[in-house]
């Protein structure tokens, strides 16, 4: 019995021992850049070490204020007025289409929901010209109406697909029983599969906000306005404003960029997991 429990515990901090290491590995890009954000640009070329010799927030003042007539802050508050809208219109349009997709049966229902799973297969790539054409015929090309009206019609088919599934994993039962108690359609969608379906509305809500705010290509394609920029194209722009760049102000920055995505994740975190691992309730 002692052989076996000291094998146990060795089998358990060898484990440990692994995921810890493993941990540290993929850490240590994030470890890297916090500490090149506090050194100079001297240092940061010489030193290899993660702690500064002299800690200074310079390179975050200097990354702040820019080079040129807007500051970072103005891409920030940018992205924020661009991502914000987007996530709600979708996680809105979404959950409506998807409820549909998955509790009712109408003309042409399968036919309808093969055509939005067939649209999961077009690269970006190829859709960017057509969607450019036809926004510079509306007159959106350097607004943001490019990105918020075809959230607001549900142009979201990865995530219709997965709310679909998930409202699929609910029993009917639940919704036949508040209709018998006289709840309408509607409101069956707002107190009941609403509520049911927070991990998966979470989910939903966190990849939408990644993508967006790390979104670089769309925004240089349909925005060209600096001071219309979000982070991402005016963390591009404080790399090229020079020839000779000072990586620790770029290093500040981007710390500055993905904090807003590790904040989200992790106060989400438990909502996250429980989208992903599950599919609904089981009857």
């Amino acid at each position: 019995m002692r052989k076996t429990s000291v094998k146990k515990s060795m089998r358990r901090v060898a484990s440990y021992a692994f995921l810890i290491l493993l941990g540290l590995l993929f850490v240590y890009p994030l470890l890297f850049m916090v500490s090149a954000s506090f050194k100079s640009n001297a240092e940061l070329m010489t030193s290899s070490s993660l702690i500064p010799k002299s800690f200074s927030v310079e390179n975050y003042i200097k990354g702040w204020i820019g080079v040129g007539e807007y500051s970072f802050g103005t891409f920030l508050l940018n992205s924020v007025v661009l991502v914000f809208p987007i996530v709600i219109f979708t996680i809105a349009s979404s959950t409506i289409v998807g409820y549909g997709f998955a509790r009712f049966k109408f003309k042409g229902h399968k036919l309808l929901f093969g055509a939005m799973l067939s649209t999961l297969m077009l690269p970006n790539a190829v859709l960017i010209i057509p969607k450019y054409i036809l926004f510079r015929q509306f007159g959106w090309l350097n607004t943001y109406k490019v990105f918020y009206i075809p959230v607001i019609f549900a142009c979201t088919p990865f995530f219709i697909f997965s709310i679909v599934q998930f409202i699929r994993g609910i029993p009917k039962s639940i919704d036949e029983s508040a209709y018998m108690d006289g709840c309408s359609t509607f409101r069956i969608f707002t107190d009941i599969i609403l509520p049911l379906s927070k991990p998966a509305i979470f989910s939903m809500a966190i990849f939408q906000f990644i993508w967006t705010w790390n979104d670089y290509f769309n925004p240089m394609i349909y925005i060209n306005s600096v001071k219309k920029y979000n982070v991402m194209q005016g963390l591009r722009m404080s790399m090229d404003s020079s020839s000779g760049i000072s990586w620790g102000p770029i290093m500040a920055l981007s710390l500055i960029t993905i904090l807003p995505c590790i904040v989200v994740f992790f106060l989400a975190q438990r909502y996250f997991v429980e989208g992903i691992a599950t599919t609904g309730l089981k009857g």
